[in-house]
């Protein structure tokens, strides 16, 4: 536990070029990106659109302690207040966005989306929040800052370029059975007129199947709802009676079942279990955790705001 609790620490003070990912291969490649001292991950598809500001946050960085150690974005499970509003800072900083126009999800593994507005800006970060159960997030006010939660589950990024959209949202594996990512869609569709046709969709980091083990409930829940689809592309049967599931592939299959071209799907390849020291992983070590964290926000533009 010494020598693992040390590697942490080493790693922790580790350049970018330095630490040791693991990786999945077959998979998109995320960018991996340092300033400050703080480490985040892009995706190349968003970044060359140069129409957001995007990320997902590593350990590295922060000013956190302890469990928490030393990026984490949540306030509810024991950190000091003021190292998660630094840790806040920090990010907004190297991603470039207005931490008090962040809006932040609460997150109890719904299916609900909240359209974001201007009035919004703030909310569960210098302001409080006037919603609870809110999974999603969607808005195209340039300069609102998205923020949802991870130390396992699936972040969903999504961009409408052709109406200037955003959505981002969390997706465990009660959001995937229910369709997280069409919901998504489904909700800019009527708000904004988002064709999934146009839509680029990104994957984040989470667990991944070679991690993600499962009960026979959690499997059959997957096969009726993905009657259609092979069931060997979700999970497999282990010889002790369990399951291990694909996430990863369950959200590429609700994104093409929604239309959207599989050319425009983008899935990450780096599992948060399989990276522990590196991200917070509840399956790795368990509820004594922080959180990690997803930003997506639309890029402002000359004009914006005046």
């Amino acid at each position: 536990m010494i020598q693992g609790r040390t590697r942490e620490m080493e790693n922790h003070r580790k350049g970018k070029q330095d630490m040791e990912w693991i990786r999945k291969k077959g998979r998109e490649n995320l960018d991996i990106k340092e300033k400050n001292g703080v480490v985040w991950l892009e995706f190349t598809a968003l970044s060359e659109t140069n129409m957001v500001h995007h990320g997902f946050s590593t350990r590295l960085g922060g000013v956190s302690e302890g469990e928490f150690a030393s990026m984490n974005f949540t306030f509810t499970r024991g950190d000091n207040p003021e190292h998660v509003m630094e840790n806040y800072r920090r990010i907004a900083d190297v991603l470039e966005v207005d931490v008090s126009r962040m809006v932040l999800s609460w997150q109890t593994h719904t299916t609900n989306i909240r359209v974001v507005t201007e009035m919004d800006a703030g909310k569960g970060i210098v302001r409080e929040r006037d919603y609870q159960d809110i999974d999603g997030l969607v808005t195209n006010v340039p300069g609102i800052t998205l923020v949802t939660f991870y130390a396992d589950c699936v972040p969903l990024y999504l961009l409408d370029p052709v109406h200037d959209a955003v959505g981002l949202s969390h997706s465990g594996w009660r959001g995937t059975v229910n369709r997280m990512g069409k919901k998504t869609l489904d909700a800019m569709a009527k708000e904004y007129g988002t064709k999934a046709k146009d839509v680029i969709a990104c994957i984040g980091p989470s667990i991944c199947r070679d991690c993600f083990e499962v009960g026979e409930e959690v499997a059959d829940a997957f096969g009726k709802a993905f009657g259609e689809a092979d069931p060997t592309q979700l999970y497999y049967r282990k010889d002790n009676g369990k399951y291990q599931l694909d996430l990863w592939r369950a959200n590429e299959l609700i994104f093409e079942e929604a239309g959207v071209p599989a050319a425009n799907i983008h899935t990450t390849d780096i599992c948060t279990r399989c990276n522990p020291e590196l991200l917070f992983s509840h399956r790795a070590v368990g509820p004594k955790r922080g959180n990690l964290a997803a930003f997506l926000c639309l890029a402002e533009r000359e004009g914006d705001r005046k």
